[in-house]
């Protein structure tokens, strides 16, 4: 922050942190040293307590007692649970935008794909990040209605700290083209269309994803005795006491 800028709101330190979750740049587990903040950003401590607090609300960060506060670490359940989520919300979103197309929509989504692209060919892998996540909050932005780009950003937070955790391979940006055929059903006046391949998308990023718990110690010794051919052990019964 220069000296001339002026003091940011407990809004605006909660933003900075959710961008910086967006963009990749914060891990799940990183900590949020309040004393640390309070002087990155030239403010009081108890500036920084508040947008913790909101943050904690959002279930974006957790504070342990004796530990302070750090970025959650998502369960498989939470994830899993995000995604349905976006199912339930994004789908009716894109369709909305594909039936009214607000003025202004079809340039600023082509500007927005433009830049994508851009990214990705000159293999800027942080920019393509955050441009990719970017996108969904633009068609919230588009639609018009803060509440839901608001309950959005929270969950693609969420979303990219699953990806982090549970991410397969080199999951980080949205697969290619899948932006280009949701903006082009959309411009399209395709409702159904814009709908299906943004549900269609969804799947594609939770299939990048290891969410299934993992086995139990009971669960493993079974699967592993039946690889070996082995019979199931029986479980010597409990003495009664008289």
């Amino acid at each position: 922050m220069h000296a001339t800028d002026p003091k940011p709101t407990d809004q605006d330190i909660h933003d900075r942190i959710v961008d910086a979750i967006l963009g990749r740049r914060l891990q799940p587990g990183a900590r949020l040293i309040e004393a640390d903040l309070a002087g990155l950003f030239g403010v009081s401590r108890t500036k920084v307590r508040n947008a913790i607090a909101k943050l904690t609300q959002d279930g974006i960060v957790q504070v342990i007692r004796n530990h302070g506060a750090s970025v959650v670490s998502p369960t498989r359940a939470e994830a899993r649970q995000v995604i349905a989520f976006r199912m339930m919300v994004e789908p009716p979103l894109a369709a909305a935008l594909a039936h009214v197309r607000p003025t202004g929509a079809m340039p600023a989504l082509r500007r927005h794909l433009a830049a994508e692209h851009a990214a990705r060919r000159l293999g800027d892998g942080a920019a393509l990040i955050r441009l990719t996540g970017a996108f969904h909050l633009l068609l919230a932005r588009l639609h018009g209605n803060a509440l839901l780009l608001r309950a959005l950003r929270d969950a693609g937070a969420l979303l990219c700290l699953s990806i982090a955790s549970y991410g397969r391979g080199d999951l980080a940006a949205c697969p290619p083209d899948e932006h280009g055929r949701i903006v082009a059903a959309i411009g399209a006046g395709d409702a159904e269309e814009a709908a299906g391949l943004m549900r269609a998308h969804l799947v594609h990023v939770e299939h990048g994803m290891d969410l299934v718990e993992p086995a139990g110690p009971g669960a493993r010794a079974a699967a592993l005795g039946c690889a070996l051919d082995l019979p199931p052990r029986r479980t010597p019964a409990r003495r009664r006491t008289a």
